[in-house]
């Protein structure tokens, strides 16, 4: 699938973009890229228009020293969006690309149509102890020997150790063994901990949306996990679910962190029957400046 380009403040941002019709936009995770994406793109295309990007700092898009906020991720989102010309979008994410979805969906609440979070950040403070260790100060240092090319080409014993953690399915495997490669690249690991460290500290996840979930509310919200995920607990997205009225809870049986690639097929006949269900949401500026009043 080819992998386009565009220089936003400077910026290169790749990202890969099918299909016409009503835009969706797909958030990666941590570490990740838009690649992630490719099963659900493939079977999106022909409904919507379909936008997956690699976030800054992540896969082919530019690396640079800076501010790697959930923030600062949904403003070069909403550029992206601005320079290809959709005024709103279907805004899904996984895992940091869910609380990054979040963050968008707040900051730019005329920008999202629906929000759907797939094994999403941000909802609690539990995370795999990994992410936390990762965190520690001098973290990099070791990261940098793991990453060693002679290590990378011992895949065996990597992939080995993360049957231990909970990561068994060939396509979960596929995906933590091809972000643990990309952070061979230096430039691609000083990004990934800039990144990490907004979000994680050595106590669990730093970030929360939790007290403002009642805004979600406004917006159609879909809420997929898989019930063995072994990074963020599936209880997270029960919590949310239950916090965010209307919202519609979807739980993959036997699929880890990532259901999107465990079952890419329901994946995508729920998205495609979700946004074919629900009618893009309209906040208006009074509305909201009431729900930011309310107690």
């Amino acid at each position: 699938m080819e992998v386009r380009r565009v220089s936003i403040h400077g910026r290169e941002i790749a990202f890969r973009s099918e299909g016409e019709g009503p835009a969706i936009l797909l958030i990666h995770g941590m570490a990740g890229s838009s690649e992630t994406w490719e099963p659900a793109i493939e079977r999106l295309r022909g409904v919507a228009t379909v936008i997956a990007p690699d976030l800054p700092g992540h896969g082919g898009s530019a690396k640079p020293r800076g501010d790697y906020s959930l923030g600062a991720l949904a403003n070069s989102l909403r550029d992206l969006l601005v320079v290809l010309g959709h005024d709103r979008a279907t805004i899904v994410g996984h895992s940091l690309g869910g609380g990054v979805a979040m963050q968008f969906a707040y900051q730019f609440p005329d920008r999202c149509e629906r929000l759907v979070l797939v094994s999403a950040g941000g909802l609690g403070r539990e995370v795999h102890g990994l992410l936390r260790a990762l965190s520690a100060p001098g973290a990099e240092y070791v990261l940098a020997l793991a990453t060693a090319p002679a290590l990378l080409r011992t895949g065996a014993a990597v992939t080995g150790w993360l049957n231990k953690i909970g990561l068994r399915t060939a396509p979960a495997l596929a995906e933590v063994m091809r972000s643990y490669s990309a952070l061979g690249d230096a430039e691609t690991r000083v990004a990934f901990f800039d990144t990490l460290r907004a979000v994680i500290d050595l106590g669990g996840q730093r970030v929360s949306a939790t007290d403002r979930l009642y805004l979600a509310s406004e917006v159609p919200t879909l809420i997929v996990w898989g019930d063995h995920d072994p990074f963020i607990p599936v209880e997270h997205g029960r919590t949310a679910a239950g916090a965010i009225a209307g919202s519609h809870l979807e739980i993959f049986d036997g699929s880890g962190h990532f259901p999107h690639r465990d079952d890419p097929d329901r994946f995508a006949e729920l998205l495609e029957d979700f946004i074919r269900s629900t009618p893009p949401a309209s906040l208006s500026e009074q509305r909201l400046r009431n729900l930011n009043l309310a107690p």
